[in-house]
């Protein structure tokens, strides 16, 4: 069963200017992270704008990854929704060189603890690959609790937690009490240091699709034990992690990557462009880190 740790990349999906997929920036992006020391590539994240994909260019967008990156890196691809006996057929076919599963605790439902438990129960009977549970409560209005990622951790194929609850107490309590070899990773780009620190085993990063070369020396940094390093680097990134995700997610992340000529900061509705001030900001930050790698 594989494992991930270190420095994850959530992948943004890059558009051409009239909203296509444009697959030449997006294997730009792939050879960038594995040059610049990403340790594992997820697909089809929320990152990637997945909801406003169809099923046909999701699995287009995973080929390409796939071609590029030729069994370099592990790559995670992301199945998870709110209807579960739906999720089936999404597990059906997929191609070799997919490693693992980003799965989202069910959204908007809201489901109570149990229910949480089942749904990922019968998840996982859908594959025998790896799985990635995804707690973000902003994002599905519920928080999956201590107990219930215990409990989902029992399961064979359930390998690890992405923990976006910004929860310090309840991520160090799973990383306290979790069993050996059940990975916790940062859903966080600014707790990722201190949560390594803490005991946890890396990160599903956004910030890393600009930058990762500085943030993958933070990861790699804070799980050596090299705390100096780690804190530069944590600091060095910590102001443009924040402009990211003042006006949401990519949008900020594209303005860095448009800076570095690998794309358009083109998203498809409802996202929408961030406004010239903070873009302004982003880009003087960018130009500013970009001379320092």
């Amino acid at each position: 069963m594989k494992t991930f740790k270190g420095s994850g990349v959530a992948l943004v999906t890059p558009f051409q200017t009239d909203g296509s997929i444009d697959f030449q920036a997006l294997k730009q992006l792939v050879t960038l992270q594995i040059k610049g020391g990403t340790d594992f590539l997820v697909v089809q994240g929320t990152t990637g704008e997945s909801p406003t994909l169809s099923q046909d260019e999701k699995r287009k967008v995973l080929d390409t990854v796939l071609e590029v990156n030729n069994g370099q890196l592990p790559i995670v691809y992301g199945i998870g929704g709110n209807n579960t006996a739906g999720l089936a057929a999404l597990f059906q076919n997929l191609p070799s060189g997919v490693d693992g599963i980003l799965s989202v605790s069910p959204y908007y439902n809201k489901p109570i603890q149990k229910g949480i438990v089942a749904h990922f129960k019968q998840v996982a009977s859908f594959t025998d690959l790896p799985i990635i549970l995804y707690n973000v409560p902003g994002r599905t209005g519920s928080n999956m609790s201590l107990e219930t990622t215990l409990e989902l951790a029992e399961i064979h194929n359930v390998v690890a937690v992405k923990e976006a609850s910004g929860n310090m107490e309840q991520i160090m309590d799973i990383i306290r009490q979790r069993k050996p070899g059940f990975g916790v990773l940062s859903g966080d780009d600014n707790l990722t240091m201190p949560l390594i620190a803490a005991g946890a085993d890396g990160v599903i990063s956004v910030v890393a699709n600009a930058f990762p070369e500085r943030f993958s020396q933070m990861v790699h940094a804070s799980m050596e034990g090299n705390l100096a390093l780690a804190k530069e680097a944590h600091y060095d990134l910590f102001n443009v992690t924040k402009m990211f995700f003042e006006e949401g997610n990519p949008g900020g992340v594209k303005v860095a990557l448009a800076q570095r000529g690998l794309m358009s900061e083109t998203m498809r509705m409802p996202l929408y462009p961030v406004s010239e001030g903070l873009r302004s900001r982003i880009q003087a930050e960018t130009k500013r880190l970009l001379a320092g790698l």
